[in-house]
């Protein structure tokens, strides 16, 4: 299966969690964009701060590759305000596609108004501008029932808000990567978690990130119906290798 098409190469470690200097996280982040940029995949995945650096190399390079980055990360829970501002400058910097951290604690504790209204300006705001919305819900902080009731709350709110046109550009993306479990279980996409958002996502798009590090484990995602893979490893299945990045 050539998985390639699917791939989200990504890169969103902070120079502190990469224990490295900025100056070399920047050529880190770099390096992903130019094999992002080599091997032709779908998109570059990166934080904020190397949006501009990643623009001026597609332009550079002729290339098509798009450019992602995320939106109140890791945690989801600065505020609407906070997230509009974000993604407004993001957007000014030439992203192409934003992923939102959901406020999932605030659903988890009822606030579903805030939630609610959050989801529908931020993604007014991406699809405004021509640019994908996707929506991060941390499966890894989530029971299997609060899974399937955010997939749901949000379909839910996106589908009266927008036209039908728009859904190809709106996804629900399990994780950040960067969620700290007990006991060293799985922080990201699995088999388990992305089924039950597949079932209760559509006709809204859905992107596995998190713990996806084989070619076998890709395709398993692809073949259960995810239609994005984000993953730090995108050369390592690509070459058909294990690797042992999480994101």
């Amino acid at each position: 299966m050539d998985v390639k098409k699917y791939l989200d190469a990504t890169y969103l470690k902070t120079s502190e969690q990469a224990n490295l200097s900025e100056n070399e996280n920047d050529l880190v982040a770099l390096k992903y964009i130019n094999q992002a940029i080599e091997e032709s995949y779908k998109l570059i995945m990166i934080r904020p701060n190397h949006l501009k650096m990643a623009r001026q190399r597609i332009r550079d390079t002729n290339s098509k590759v798009l450019v992602g980055t995320v939106i109140d990360f890791p945690l989801g829970q600065a505020g609407i305000e906070t997230k509009l501002q974000e993604a407004q400058k993001a957007i000014d910097e030439g992203a192409d596609e934003l992923d939102f951290v959901c406020d999932y604690m605030s659903f988890k504790n009822g606030f579903l108004a805030k939630v609610k209204q959050e989801i529908i300006q931020c993604t007014k705001l991406a699809l405004d501008h021509h640019k994908t919305a996707k929506w991060i819900i941390e499966v890894a902080a989530l029971t299997p029932d609060e899974i399937v009731s955010i997939t749901r709350f949000i379909k839910e709110c996106i589908i009266p808000s927008f036209d039908v046109s728009q859904y190809e550009k709106i996804f629900i993306k399990s994780s950040t990567g960067f969620y700290i479990t007990k006991n060293n279980s799985p922080n990201g996409a699995t088999l388990q978690s992305m089924k039950l958002i597949i079932e209760n996502a559509g006709p809204l798009k859905v992107k596995a990130a998190g713990g996806v590090k084989s070619y076998s484990e890709a395709v398993a995602m692809i073949q259960l119906g995810v239609t994005r893979i984000g993953t730090s490893a995108a050369k390592a299945i690509m070459d058909g290798k294990d690797t042992i990045y999480d994101y």
